[in-house]
């Protein structure tokens, strides 16, 4: 009688399927308790692009103080449409985005750059 329990037929039908698929559905929206197959990571088959570790523009041209009146090098730091770009965008260290950051805020209080993208 145990061998019985053990050796179930498989159900053939989709409802079948999809009580075994679990919360998610068939297509298993829900996380999956194991670790993902090995193709599963971004695209399957495509293209593997490779990404450059973003480096300190700061520490790499030895730049100690930024200054406010530096416009030039601070608007690159800037986006159009007037926000501050985060530094896990232009790869600039902790320390040199804080003092970036103020050095933007002083050149706008100053009118040096604009508080917006607008003019």
């Amino acid at each position: 009688m145990a061998d019985e329990t053990t050796q179930q037929p498989q159900q053939a039908s989709s409802e079948g399927q999809q009580r075994q698929a679990g919360p998610g559905g068939p297509r298993g929206g829900g996380r999956p308790g194991g670790p993902r197959p090995a193709g599963a990571g971004g695209r399957e088959g495509g293209r593997k692009y490779f990404r450059r570790k973003k480096v300190c523009k700061f520490c790499v041209e030895k730049i100690d103080s930024i200054n406010y009146k530096d416009v030039r090098l601070l608007s690159g730091f800037v986006a159009e449409s007037g926000k501050i770009v985060p530094r896990r965008l232009t790869g600039v260290c902790t320390p040199h985005q804080r003092r970036l950051t103020e050095a933007i805020k002083q050149a706008r209080n100053i009118a040096l750059l604009p508080f917006t993208g607008r003019s």
